[in-house]
């Protein structure tokens, strides 16, 4: 699943600048106009991108050996010592049965569809899921919706659920991408934090991956655990590094209410570092992973060239796409639904859904533009990419874009957002300052704003809070 709930972003500002009040009405009447009629033929734009086809899929597998004291996601715990060899357990068999029968009744209400390009298979910990009932789900996905034959199948694997007989029987499957859940590299944080594997499962666990030849695989970081310090830091980040993933996750703890570490842990409070030393991971990371030739081309997400996340890219673009399973998620025509998180909510959502009761499925009267806007920019400021000012612009108007760049200045003279022309130069605050006052320097001089890596991205929710006081004030 979407690491969501471990957050890397932090609410804490050195000096908190006066940003100018803005002209809310004027900018509330420019969202409130309808979106304009895209021409037959014409490239999706921002308000036809909801309303196009999913090319993408998310699976979820909620079986796990035990839950994680931070986890909060809709899991079955199997027991300590289950490993992939339960091929005939009846808990995750029926299950699957379940989770093929609500991608059969879910309506397809797109002609033609184009194949999925990207499936991704989530938990809990998939890896434990029999190699057959994998196949079942993707033969199932292949019938229904087509899956193109370069796809990107990514699977969250954990070390000691799996060997090498596993890793190629899903690699025959068409899986081509693991994200392996390592999470530390010191015994004690594993025990702190509930995890099933220790330290000799995540050495097999790479030497598996390697052996097998898997040429896109990820591995998932968390940092600001319980009594972690620097040091700890800091081998985890170089023994990663040395493991040479193509790709590099990296997650803030966020304690969530009704998980055990709620119960034991404040945030902020020892043995959790305060937010100033959660800052010090976030920047370690940054420059270690940098300095290794990773681009840290997402807030917690860190890739080789070309190695990025396809999947992850269909959110961070608000494109739409499809979840099936247990509390999973779905943007198709619009709407944002999410499933039950208890299997039997589950149960009786796809009863409904095979009678006909449940339609997810939205509609282009579905779409609220101030929500529309919020989740562009909110999602853009995200990626090093940033957010396409121009685009945006065409969008929702000038007073809009303005505003938001006027409501920026601040930010951008603290280095704390930086704005790039077109050819992806960073523009210096009194050209920013300037080209404001140009009525075509938005989109040309003005091309993208995006957050500074570190420090920017570390405040990305105040960051991004500000641009909702633009938009939706």
């Amino acid at each position: 699943m979407l690491k969501s709930t471990l957050s890397s972003v932090f609410s804490t500002f050195p000096v908190k600048p006066n940003y100018p009040k803005l002209p809310s009405r004027a900018i509330s009447c420019s969202l409130t106009s309808a979106p304009p009629t895209a021409r037959q033929n014409a490239s999706p734009n921002i308000f036809t991108t909801p309303q196009l086809p999913p090319t993408s899929a998310y699976i979820h597998l909620p079986f796990c050996r035990k839950r994680c004291h931070y986890c909060d996601f809709p899991v079955v715990a199997l027991g300590s010592f289950s490993t992939q060899t339960n091929d005939n357990d009846p808990r995750i068999s029926n299950y699957i049965e379940l989770l093929c029968r609500e991608i059969n009744a879910s309506k397809v209400n797109f002609e033609p569809h184009p194949p999925l390009e990207t499936v991704f298979f989530g938990g809990g910990t998939p890896s434990l899921v029999p190699s057959r009932l994998v196949s079942s789900v993707l033969d199932l996905l292949r019938v229904k919706f087509g899956v193109a034959s370069d796809a990107e199948i990514s699977m969250e694997m954990d070390p000691g659920t799996f060997d090498a007989k596993k890793v190629e029987e899903l690699m025959e499957l068409g899986v081509n991408r693991v994200s392996l859940g390592v999470q530390a590299f010191q015994e004690e944080l594993l025990k702190a934090c509930g995890r099933a594997h220790g330290v000799k499962e995540i050495y097999e666990a790479i030497e598996i991956i390697g052996s097998c030849r898997v040429e896109n695989w990820s591995l998932d970081l968390i940092s600001s655990l319980p009594n972690q310090t620097p040091k700890m830091w800091e081998q985890s980040l170089r023994l990663t590094i040395e493991a040479q993933p193509q790709h590099v996750s990296v997650y803030d703890l966020q304690v969530e209410q009704g998980t055990k570490f709620a119960t034991l842990y404040t945030p902020g409070e020892f043995p959790l570092p305060s937010d100033v030393q959660s800052a010090d991971f976030y920047r370690m990371a940054s420059r270690m992973l940098s300095d290794a030739g990773y681009n840290h081309y997402e807030i917690s997400s860190y890739c080789q060239d070309g190695f990025e996340c396809k999947h992850n890219f269909t959110y961070w673009k608000n494109k739409p796409f499809y979840g099936f399973g247990l509390g999973s998620a779905s943007y198709v025509g619009g709407m944002r639904f999410s499933r039950p998180k208890k299997m039997g909510g589950y149960i009786d959502f796809v009863k409904k859904l095979e009678n006909g009761a449940v339609d997810y499925i939205g509609s282009s009267t579905d779409i609220d533009i101030r929500d529309l806007a919020s989740d562009i920019v909110m999602l853009s400021l995200r990626t090093a990419r940033g957010l396409d000012l121009k685009s945006f612009q065409g969008a929702f108007g000038n007073l809009v874009v303005g505003s938001l760049c006027e409501a920026y200045k601040p930010f951008v003279e603290s280095g704390h957002v930086l704005c790039l022309d077109e050819q992806r130069r960073v523009v210096t605050a009194d050209e920013f300052n300037a080209s404001l006052w140009n009525e075509d320097g938005i989109g040309r001089e003005l091309a993208y704003i995006r957050l500074g890596d570190p420090d920017g991205f570390l405040v990305s929710n105040e960051l991004i809070s500000v641009a909702f006081g633009v938009i939706a004030p």
